[in-house]
């Protein structure tokens, strides 16, 4: 007699079990240094640890956050991070589609274009901001000073005036990541079907016409993909800042994540700057959820 042949569901569960078997241990390595700092840190958050009074030290529970209402430095932080944020994002989508669309019309080249575009995606952001720190707006001898002096127009302390410092991250960071923008809506842009195009151009269909009827409803997944990622990159920011301004001049970028940074480890109050850090992750995370829901419910 011959042997009965396993059923077909046994060998899926074998492989299945075998899957398991070869994910387990990455998953496990991926639990232990990404959630249990997280627990770490929420727990962190719910007990007061100043260093410069540890006498005082011990559990808080809310304290913390009851704190954050009455914090203008908070209010102002959090206000810095939603301005920051935004323009980021707006200015890279915006310069990196038009850039995308200009490219696109050029029929050789794009190769050593995307080449370049892929340079200052691959700096580490600290050495951006010393980048731009010493070499670009550096008064008196930076580029745009030395620019700007050319052209018959008064040099600036970008970095160290209140009202130009927050503008001059901005560009920083936008300079930076708009090349991923560019990258992902021009080959978004390369994948079009030509015969729709094509057949708007026999309807007399404008260019102004074919982009915003054509264009934007089939590259929408693209941007939408390209608004969360650059999204979550923003709310995380903080070396190019660290390394251009410090937070500074005062507190003119000292956004959320800086915050927390120099609260604490300049001003030791490690329990109220772990608060800081969960209300970042509960922000980055809901609007997370709020751009793939809405990414999903359009798709």
């Amino acid at each position: 007699m011959t042997a009965e042949r396993p059923a077909p569901r046994s060998f899926e569960a074998q492989e299945r079990r075998f899957a398991l078997a070869l994910l387990a241990p990455a998953l496990a390595v991926l639990l232990l240094i990404t959630t249990a700092p997280l627990v770490y840190l929420g727990w962190t958050s719910l007990h007061r640890i100043d260093l410069a009074m540890p006498w005082l030290s011990g559990f808080a529970g809310l304290d913390n956050y009851a704190r954050l209402g009455g914090d203008p430095r908070f209010w102002n932080s959090l206000a810095l991070t939603g301005v920051y944020t935004v323009s980021t994002v707006v200015l890279q989508v915006v310069i990196g589609l038009s850039l995308a669309l200009l490219v696109l019309q050029i029929p050789r080249g794009q190769g050593l274009l995307r080449v370049a575009a892929i340079l200052p995606i691959v700096l580490a952001p600290v050495v951006v901001g010393l980048f731009w720190r010493t070499l670009v707006l550096a008064p008196d001898f930076g580029l745009v000073d030395m620019v700007s002096r050319a052209l018959g127009l008064p040099g600036q302390n970008w970095l160290g005036d209140p009202q130009l410092a927050l503008i001059s991250v901005i560009a920083i960071h936008t300079w930076q990541w708009t090349p991923f923008a560019f990258l992902v809506l021009l080959a978004t842009l390369a994948t079009l079907p030509p015969d729709v195009y094509e057949a708007a151009r026999l309807d007399r269909a404008g260019a102004w016409q074919r982009f915003v009827h054509i264009t934007l409803p089939l590259i929408r997944p693209a941007v939408v993909m390209v608004v969360i990622l650059r999204m979550m990159t923003a709310l995380s920011a903080f070396a190019a800042i660290f390394a251009a301004t410090g937070g500074g001049p005062g507190s003119a970028t000292e956004i959320l994540n800086l915050y927390a940074y120099r609260t604490s480890f300049t001003e030791l109050n490690l329990g109220y700057g772990a608060s800081l850090a969960m209300v970042l992750l509960s922000i980055t995370m809901a609007i997370s959820y709020l751009m793939f829901r809405l990414r999903k419910a359009r798709s």
